[in-house]
């Protein structure tokens, strides 16, 4: 990942325990690697006095995610986690490679079976944080910053949705697709038509729209164009149905096809790929609108965009407003690694590993 240079806005609050669900069976080590609960065992009969400082951090420049959620994992499921010291960084905090993000200190038998659920927190929302980040700051390359929306729900299991969508919400998304993506942070779901409503009405995009905004009056009215493979002719359809009321169209086309317009214009073809939602079905999709003067009209792309095609979109100045982005911001990429670096009061680390403080972290106490 190349250095971060964009900076995240606006103060990012810290969640409390009671924002989140766990598993009951955490505390039983249903979800820890068994040699955990080994040593944990072992531990307790031989060192029942030990006092280890774990440390976390992973080998990327990254946008920081799941600090609080791992902190509300200890609190939640340590033993005595009154008597623990946690100090971290925050969610949304920009982080370097080997850069110490949380260490707890404690017994080892206390919380030490709770590491590798720590690594994996860390790792898929700092993953999914760092990524949307990146799509975020390529969709502003041009000088306009235009909106991201968080499409993840298919592409992923939906009792991860929370956490995916708190964790695009910290890397900057401006909406997410379902209420379940905003629980963590107070907000409802967006969205408007998908192509199961247009079949409804036979194909007709038009009549699906009207339904559309006679039901949903206080929606801005943002009508999906591809269905029928010819976006332009029904996106003028739209345009002119509703005039200044259509406040968007989006294009969804499938990569294995090729639109309409460029079977009417094969004089085009041969020096692009004219597959799914590309650079010149766009400036064509924005020529036609702006020829009957529907300038207000903005364009929505979604299907398969990640950082590099939408690098490829802004660089060429395509007429894009806002991305719909789904499974690229799901990779996870991103490893975090919790190691014991001091026994005792003294350092004792694992060849390769020490104790690595940071000035940054800041003391956690309960997040009641």
């Amino acid at each position: 990942m190349k250095e971060i240079e964009l900076k995240l806005q606006g103060e990012i609050k810290r969640l409390t325990n009671k924002t989140f669900k766990f598993d009951e069976r955490v505390g039983d080590g249903w979800f820890s690697a068994v040699y955990f609960l080994k040593t944990k065992d072992i531990v307790t009969d031989y060192f029942p006095e030990n006092i280890v400082t774990m440390q976390f951090f992973q080998k990327e420049h990254a946008v920081l995610c799941g600090t609080d959620e791992v902190i509300a994992l200890i609190h939640t499921f340590a033993d005595k986690p009154e008597e623990l010291e946690i100090y971290s960084l925050k969610d949304g905090d920009e982080i370097s490679p080997f850069e110490t993000v949380l260490t707890v200190k404690g017994p080892y038998q206390s919380f030490g079976y709770l590491e590798g659920m720590i690594d994996g927190i860390l790792g898929r929302r700092t993953s999914v944080a760092t990524n949307v980040f990146n799509v975020v700051k390529a969709a502003g390359l041009s000088g306009r910053q235009k909106p991201v929306i968080f499409m993840g729900d298919r592409d992923d299991h939906f009792t991860q949705q929370a956490g995916d969508g708190y964790a695009a919400h910290i890397g900057g998304s401006t909406a997410q697709a379902t209420h379940a993506m905003n629980e963590w942070w107070g907000k409802k779901g967006m969205g408007t038509m998908p192509h199961a409503l247009i079949q409804m009405f036979n194909g007709d995009v038009v009549e699906a729209a009207k339904a559309y905004s006679k039901r949903f009056p206080e929606d801005d009215l943002i009508v999906l164009v591809d269905y029928n493979n010819d976006c332009i002719t029904d996106a003028l359809r739209a345009a002119r149905e509703f005039g200044s009321q259509l406040k968007g169209v989006r294009v969804d086309t499938s990569r294995t096809m090729i639109d309409q317009h460029f079977i009417r214009h094969p004089e085009v073809l041969g020096t692009f790929d004219p597959r799914g939602v590309n650079a010149q079905l766009i400036f064509a999709l924005r020529s036609a609108l702006d020829a009957e003067g529907y300038h207000h009209v903005k364009i929505v792309v979604s299907g398969g965009f990640n950082e590099k095609r939408i690098l490829e979109f802004e660089e060429q100045n395509v007429p894009v407003d806002i991305y719909g982005v789904g499974s690229s911001l799901l990779k996870i990429h991103i490893g975090f690694t919790g190691d014991n670096v001091m026994l005792n009061g003294e350092h004792q680390a694992k060849a390769g590993r020490k104790y690595r403080p940071n000035q940054r972290l800041e003391k956690v106490d309960f997040l009641e």
